[in-house]
């Protein structure tokens, strides 16, 4: 009977001494292979955002990316290229001129306070007349007008915040340029060879997901086409409008408006946020005819995503405006302007896999699924 009890005895301990040697090697391997992961995230952030973005871009560009191909008698890497070097001069473009907007309009306040001539005209009684701000805003432009400098020393903290926030937004919008010059020269080489890149995105997709794998991915791409043509695309668009209005009439500061109005469009906050006073400043400083065009002009470009998102962002995907809101500003946050796009898209297509994983068969249980995956497996 005791040779029973000691025998069980140093069986239980052998058995507590291999659990805790597993449990000791389980660790080891759990915490070399988080190191691993934690220095190789190190190594490839720097280029994380590009090849996502780039990856973005290239789904939402190989519809037409086939079409030009068809026309070059199926020469894919020249159309990819043709493409990416079109997206670069439409980037370029328009910031160049609105770079150099915002460049004359910072050159020509700084030359008139250094020749101490600044003359503002003051406010008119249609300002007054404007309901709850009117009072506060004629006062306050009443105040510039007759007494700069008093004005300038009341809100300097103001001015001074408002300044180091336009210069902060110029720097990262060069940097992001050039952010989107390198995303799509990665998305022509994924266009170029989007055959051994669906290839293997599926193949992962069906090892990670199971058979719903071919699925997810095709719907990933049809929300991205959609998103970036529904919101980033139309955004671009309504932003032109209203820039095309701002500088015909020479509204000061013209391109910095127009970038704000991206911004807002993106965000899917309204661009009469933005308009509503360069308005009031128009009908304020110019005659009431010109004053009465532009005013149509913008209003018409400010609405314009009313029935442009219809026309774009269609085609069986239906995301939330919160979703893209809360995408848009998180992104903004964490990655600068360039975040303001991705995180839209990103957003937008977790949002339609979580719906697409509710609507799944609820009464296959997960024993089920993962054998009728081991059977296709075989099979």
């Amino acid at each position: 009977m005791d040779k029973q009890v000691d025998a069980k005895q140093q069986i239980d301990t052998q058995q507590s001494k291999i659990f805790v040697n597993n449990m000791v090697e389980s660790a080891i391997r759990i915490g070399l292979l988080f190191i691993l992961i934690v220095w190789t995230y190190d190594i490839i952030k720097p280029f994380v955002i590009p090849v996502l973005w780039g990856a973005i871009i290239a789904v939402a560009l190989l519809p037409l990316t086939q079409k030009l191909e068809a026309m070059l008698g199926g020469r894919r890497g020249l159309s990819a290229t043709i493409l990416a070097l079109l997206g670069i001069t439409l980037l370029v473009a328009p910031f160049v001129l609105v770079s150099g907007s915002i460049f004359d309009a910072v050159t020509h306040l700084t030359d008139v306070v250094q020749s101490g001539d600044i003359k503002i005209p003051g406010p008119t009684q249609r300002i007054a007349d404007i309901p709850v701000i009117g009072d506060k805003l004629f006062e306050v432009w009443s105040l510039f007008s007759t007494n700069l400098e008093k004005a300038v020393t009341h809100f300097l903290p103001e001015i001074k915040t408002a300044v180091g926030t336009m210069a902060s937004l110029v720097g990262s919008s060069l940097a992001t340029l050039v952010m989107f010059i390198i995303s799509l020269a990665i998305a022509a080489g994924f266009m170029t060879h989007s055959k051994a890149c669906s290839e293997a995105i599926g193949t992962v997709a069906v090892r990670v997901v199971g058979k719903h794998g071919e699925e997810w991915t095709t719907l990933t791409a049809a929300t991205i086409r959609s998103v970036l043509l529904g919101v980033v695309g139309v955004a671009f668009i309504q932003s032109m409008l209203v820039g095309a209005g701002m500088f015909v009439f020479g509204v000061p500061a013209a391109g910095l408006i127009t970038l704000g109005v991206l911004i807002l469009g993106i965000a899917q906050l309204p661009a009469l946020i933005i308009v509503a006073p360069v308005i009031f400043y128009v009908f304020s400083t110019q005659d009431t005819t010109s004053a009465t065009i532009f005013t149509v002009w913008v209003l018409l470009a400010g609405i314009s995503d009313n029935f442009l998102k219809p026309m774009l962002m269609g085609r069986g995907v239906d995301v939330p405006m919160p979703v893209i809101l809360i995408g848009a500003i998180g992104g903004m946050l964490a990655a600068g302007i360039i975040g303001l796009f991705l995180g839209a898209v990103v957003l937008a297509i977790w949002y339609e896999l979580f719906v697409t994983w509710l609507k799944l068969d609820q009464d296959e249980t997960p024993l089920e699924a993962a054998q009728e995956d081991l059977v296709e497996a075989k099979d």
